[in-house]
């Protein structure tokens, strides 16, 4: 973002924290020449293997050898890929906490934020700023790195984690961006409240944290599971592949029982009996496709949007209320 196409607060932001936003420009770009070096690097062996004329079966020691520089390889990109997904679910609450520390915790704490408003600049304009600068920088620069990072994970000669991987689900489709701006606008929050500089950052990353580990623990709720009921003493068919589990029990009629309700006493008699008891007719398996991701991953990130816009209504409620 040039400094010269911007005019009133918003260049006076960039100007202010311009050596840290350089910084962030800097690492996000050696993030994504790090993702797309790593998965050029990995097409090498495979390539090679593929030329060789080798396959799976061939015991050779050459074919081996080739082989287990594949997989190899494999296995260091999908480490690169998992610890890339690792910063990107840490990438929000970082945001956050910049935003509640140097932007806006530090102006509040030192009082510099008065020689803004009196120089013609409302507390609400003065709030909107520190608000539209980092969130207009992270819906440009936050789907970039998303996008590289689904990018390189879908490469053909990738070991890929699944799409279910905590690391994998926070650093692709929309979640990311609305958990970078949720962290913006927690962030904004803390720090009119706080009023500290290290408080409202401790107090980001915590909140931040706290909402984080209540959406992954409903994730799988979010969309409706498909289930698969197989007969009593039938084969169970196989799931289809890169499928998220979720929970399996019996059927007793249209009722689902867990499956403990039987299983608990290792006595077939007993088993049995319990099983005409409950009148049960088969079992079930509630699971996620792979086609469920942009579901779960839409309503997702429309709670994460809701809590967004909570916060920052009521970051500007506590603004006008102490300084109307």
């Amino acid at each position: 973002m040039s400094t010269l196409a911007l005019r009133g607060p918003a260049r006076i932001v960039v100007l202010q924290h311009r050596r840290a936003l350089w910084i962030a420009g800097a690492l996000a770009l050696a993030g994504v020449a790090m993702l797309m070096t790593a998965v050029w690097w990995n097409s090498g062996p495979a390539d090679t293997y593929t030329d060789s004329g080798c396959s799976y079966m061939d015991t050779s020691p050459r074919c081996l050898a080739a082989l287990d520089d594949v997989l190899s390889h494999q296995a260091w990109l999908r480490d690169v890929l998992r610890y890339t997904g690792t910063a990107m679910m840490v990438l929000p609450a970082a945001i956050g906490v910049f935003v509640a520390g140097p932007m806006i915790g530090r102006e509040l704490e030192s009082g510099t934020y008065r020689l803004a408003w009196s120089q013609s600049v409302s507390p609400a304009r003065w709030l909107l700023t520190k608000l539209t600068v980092p969130a207009a920088i992270t819906v440009v620069a936050v789907p970039v790195l998303s996008a590289v990072y689904a990018w390189c994970r879908t490469s053909p000669d990738t070991d890929r984690p699944a799409w279910y991987d905590t690391s994998v689900y926070a650093a692709t489709g929309t979640l990311p961006t609305a958990s970078a701006l949720l962290g913006i606008a927690l962030g904004a929050l803390a720090a009119l409240l706080v009023r500290r500089t290290l408080v409202a950052m401790s107090v980001t990353a915590l909140v931040y944290g706290a909402v984080a580990l209540a959406l992954g623990a409903v994730r799988d709720s979010l969309w409706a599971v498909t289930t698969v009921v197989t007969p009593l003493n039938a084969t169970p068919a196989g799931l289809p592949g890169s499928t998220l589990f979720v929970g399996s029990g019996l059927m007793a009629g249209e009722q689902q029982l867990p499956g403990e309700t039987c299983y608990r006493d290792p006595v077939p008699e007993l088993v049995n009996r319990c099983l005409a008891d409950h009148h049960v007719t088969g079992t079930y398996t509630d699971y996620h496709p792979a086609s469920h991701f942009w579901p779960l991953q839409l309503v997702g990130t429309g709670i994460v949007l809701v809590l967004t816009a909570a916060a920052v209504a009521l970051a500007f409620r506590v603004l006008r209320r102490r300084h109307a």
